[in-house]
């Protein structure tokens, strides 16, 4: 998962018109080092379909506050700059929540672009 050190390269990234999914963490986050086990298998699972992108809210916490996000690990989809979907919540994220968001982001990716293309 690439990392985003500063506010500039985050907001490049989810200017990508590909499906971008930012996960929101910091180090000291017990719930976020109950993901990192299994994160590289789910990044790979879905590298061809979505990229995932790790904000450290400590590191790179303007992003995080601009976002309103305020609990980690939160799950943020972009695409062209614009928000489609979050998983963000209080609760440990288990993989199988996490693969659903991932799929429910897709879903709305995939609805959104293929309506724009309809209209072009």
């Amino acid at each position: 998962m690439k990392q985003m050190n500063s506010a500039g390269e985050f907001n490049v990234s989810i200017q990508s018109s590909n499906l971008i999914v930012a996960v929101f963490k910091a180090d000291w986050c017990g719930d976020c080092k109950y993901i990192d086990p299994f994160m590289p298998e789910v990044e790979e699972k879905y590298s061809d379909r979505l990229t995932l992108i790790e904000v450290d809210v400590d590191k790179v916490g303007d992003v995080s506050q601009e976002q309103n996000i305020l609990g980690i690990p939160s799950f943020v989809a972009y695409a062209d700059g614009r928000e489609l979907v979050r998983f963000v919540n209080k609760l440990r994220k288990t993989r199988e929540e996490i693969e659903d968001f991932l799929n429910k982001a897709l879903d709305v990716y995939h609805t959104l672009h293929d309506t724009a293309e309809r209209k072009e």
